[in-house]
């Protein structure tokens, strides 16, 4: 039995996209408040569901469930829109992304966990919400997690 594309299979989840050659191209609040606008503007869309996000320097960790196209439409959409709107002239983003889908509720706690937690274990702020550029700090517009698995 062939095992089915991530584009066909509906559901939540979590992707990590990384910046070019990691380059800390979101180190400059300007960028990282772009990127939150631009992944905000196709969520309002309805583009998709977004449960949780994280921009950190050098990459992003998303919680999103696609709704009107797929996941790989989605992640065009969010850094497409972001290359677009920053109108680099070079390469912002490493090819492709990484995605998991998430499979229940745990999961889904423990994707979101990690995600807020990020920032923490960088050591860019001591508490998650203290981190300008994540879901644990900007909740207005974000879909519940009792919507979550």
């Amino acid at each position: 039995m062939a095992i089915p594309t991530r584009s066909a299979l509906p559901g939540n989840y979590f992707v990590t996209s990384a910046i070019y050659n990691r380059h800390r191209l979101f180190q400059v609040a300007a960028n990282a408040r772009l990127f939150v606008e631009t992944l905000q503007h196709y969520r309002k869309l309805g583009h998709y569901k977004l449960f949780g996000f994280v921009v950190m320097p050098d990459h992003i960790h998303l919680i999103v469930t696609p709704q009107q196209c797929t996941l790989e439409r989605t992640m065009q959409l969010v850094k497409g829109g972001f290359s677009h709107r920053v109108g680099s002239k070079i390469p912002v983003w490493q090819r492709g992304f990484t995605d998991h889908r998430i499979r229940d509720r745990a999961d889904f706690d423990t994707r979101l966990g990690y995600l807020h937690d990020n920032p923490v274990r960088a050591r860019l702020v001591e508490r998650p919400e203290d981190y300008e550029f994540s879901s644990a700090f900007q909740r207005n517009g974000l879909t519940s997690g009792a919507e979550a698995p």
